[in-house]
């Protein structure tokens, strides 16, 4: 079989509280693979990596010939902080070898990028709100630790703001910057990064604020350039950025709702995704238990509402784009299913391929 049409899904195998105080009983047992359909968009079980605690959140090298997931823990191995695993990917059968692991140094590691060298990863631990890198070995092992920043400060939600909460790391299409939205701080943050040790530095300007109470959640950069575009967690906005190439900033350009008129419910944000050729832009909304839907305007990076659609599901924690834009996947975690969609190619507008597969509290799930 070829694993260009594998789909891997992150879970929760224990217990985790979140900063809403809420403590979700992890259902996994590891990482899960399922095999994609190209033609119909179905999914069907494949493969499963047990022992892996927590691997909420994942990654691959460029090359796909390594899978990286957080250990999304409060202690790791008896230290501080949660942890961060390695992976060899049989390129044969799918099949998961586990290399190394290492300490972030951090609570509640939730999020991972490798960068598009392959040098390094950078981790962002949410609970304490701080970011570790590490220099990627040649056997796709992790290597010396090369980055940690703790970030400092608050912003106005008490509850969920108390302090920073770093809740992804995204690299510049060139890889000289590398973006960290703060929840806690209502910032994302901007470093420049070393690209021959992997050290960052604040970059000219260092941050660029949200509205007060946003609670910027992730980051994703137009696969073209030129822009940026952040998913608030707090108050379900998605901020559409212009991007200077030379220093890194951002330049807010609108924020829209990702929720519809006339919703008054409880909701948040979870995950932003860009189709490949830049044209639709996705965000998911916990509460409502949908994907609001835009189309990207090309010249401008200006994002115009499209519609909503049904996860059919609950809590739509994560979802992805397939490589070619012809289809997505929801991973609903409290009602354990993974949703396959068609996308429309003229218009971004999502259809149900008539599938709901079981995924014990599915919390990524990723494309190789």
């Amino acid at each position: 079989m070829s694993i260009e049409n594998l789909v891997y899904v992150g879970t929760y195998t224990e217990p985790i509280r979140f900063g809403t105080g809420q403590i979700l009983e992890g259902k996994g047992k590891g990482i899960y693979s399922f095999r994609f359909d190209p033609e119909t968009g179905r999914l069907s079980p494949h493969g499963l990596t047990e022992n892996v605690r927590n691997p909420s959140y994942l990654c691959f090298d460029e090359k796909r010939q390594y899978l990286y997931c957080v250990n999304e823990m409060k202690e790791w191995e008896g230290q501080f902080g949660g942890g961060v695993s390695a992976f060899r990917i049989n390129g044969e059968n799918g099949n998961l070898t586990y290399l190394n692991s290492k300490p972030t140094k951090g609570t509640d590691p939730c999020h991972l990028t490798v960068d598009r060298t392959g040098q390094f990863l950078f981790v962002a631990n949410f609970a304490s709100g701080s970011f570790i890198g590490y220099r990627i070995a040649a056997d796709g092992s992790l290597g010396d630790e090369i980055a940690f920043v703790q970030h400092e400060g608050s912003s106005i939600d008490p509850r969920r703001q108390a302090g920073p909460h770093a809740h992804a790391v995204e690299f510049s299409l060139d890889g000289r910057f590398v973006y960290v939205p703060e929840l806690g701080l209502d910032k994302v943050m901007i470093y420049r990064l070393d690209q021959s040790t992997g050290a960052v530095t604040p970059a000219a300007l260092p941050s660029v604020s949200v509205v007060p109470g946003a609670g910027p959640r992730q980051l994703v950069m137009h696969p073209k350039g030129g822009f940026a575009y952040l998913i608030n967690e707090l108050n379900s906005t998605m901020t559409a950025y212009g991007f200077d190439s030379e220093t890194g900033a951002l330049t807010e350009l609108q924020t829209l709702s990702t929720l519809p008129d006339g919703f008054s419910g409880a909701s948040s944000c979870a995950e932003v995704q860009i189709t490949a050729d830049g044209r639709f832009l996705y965000g998911s909304n916990r509460g409502h238990d949908s994907l609001a839907i835009y189309a990207v305007d090309a010249e401008t990076g200006a994002l115009t509402p499209t519609g909503h659609e049904s996860t059919q599901g609950r809590i739509p924690r994560n979802f992805v784009v397939d490589p070619t834009g012809r289809f997505l996947v929801a991973a609903n975690q409290d009602t354990d299913n993974l949703v396959p969609f068609r996308i429309n190619a003229s218009s971004g507008a999502l259809e149900s391929v008539g599938q709901s597969v079981e995924a014990p509290t599915p919390i990524c799930v990723k494309f190789v």
